[in-house]
């Protein structure tokens, strides 16, 4: 279940559901009874910090910028809007500032969270990555200083644009924003259940100090005035 009704507000879950037991990235939990005859189970979260939905912090591409517990609340949540460039892009190119311009024309705020996406979809981080059946849209430096230019607080992508596909493009693009704190939101999930291309958005991460990102609860919530067209 992944859509809540609650009032006149529709809350859509943008979130991959873990277990343990099938994901190929570090993901284990031991489970265990402190309170010996009266139960009091605590578990043991071994986690890599890139797992599921996740939200990634400038500590990521610079040990000088701030981890995840460095940033203010504000900036894992806020006015979001989706960006999906269907196959008005054609595969396997980069996303431009003109498209980026055409999409979001009369939409793109100034500290907006903003995701991207496509037609061409493929699970990220798996063995699809990057063969002849990638036709993901990409991005690259052009695109970064579009996004650090509008001033926007977060980029997320939906599982029809790369971040993965080369080092040329994939390290000015984490270079440019993460030097301005702007965080990017990787592997969400129902983006096609929203109703709404602005929304309120929320992913907030764990606290932690020196944790360059974090698994998050990724939600979006239609219908609030402030937070909608």
């Amino acid at each position: 279940m992944s859509v809540y009704q609650m009032g006149n507000l529709r809350v859509v879950d943008l979130t991959k559901v873990l277990d343990p037991k099938t994901e190929t990235r570090r993901c284990g939990l031991t489970r265990f009874n402190t309170g010996g005859p009266i139960p009091d189970f605590h578990t043991i979260m071994d986690l890599t910090s890139h797992l599921g939905t996740h939200c990634e912090c400038p500590y990521h591409h610079d040990d000088n910028w701030p981890s995840v517990a460095d940033l203010p609340l504000t900036t894992f949540l806020g006015r979001a809007i989706y960006v999906d460039f269907k196959d008005t892009v054609a595969p396997y190119t980069h996303i431009t500032a003109a498209d980026l311009d055409r999409a979001t024309e009369g939409l793109i705020q100034e500290g907006d969270i903003v995701i991207i996406d496509s037609s061409y979809k493929i699970k990220p981080f798996t063995p699809l990555t990057n063969t002849e059946a990638d036709k993901r849209l990409l991005v690259n430096a052009e695109s970064a200083e579009w996004f650090r230019d509008h001033k926007v607080k977060c980029v997320g992508f939906g599982d029809g644009v790369s971040i993965e596909n080369c080092n040329e493009d994939v390290k000015p693009f984490h270079d440019i924003l993460m030097a301005e704190n702007i965080v990017f939101l990787e592997v969400l999930q129902n983006l096609e259940e929203l109703q709404s291309n602005v929304f309120f958005m929320s992913y907030s991460p764990l606290p932690i100090k020196g944790l360059d990102s974090c698994p998050v609860r990724a939600y979006a919530i239609e219908g609030l005035a402030e937070f909608s067209k």
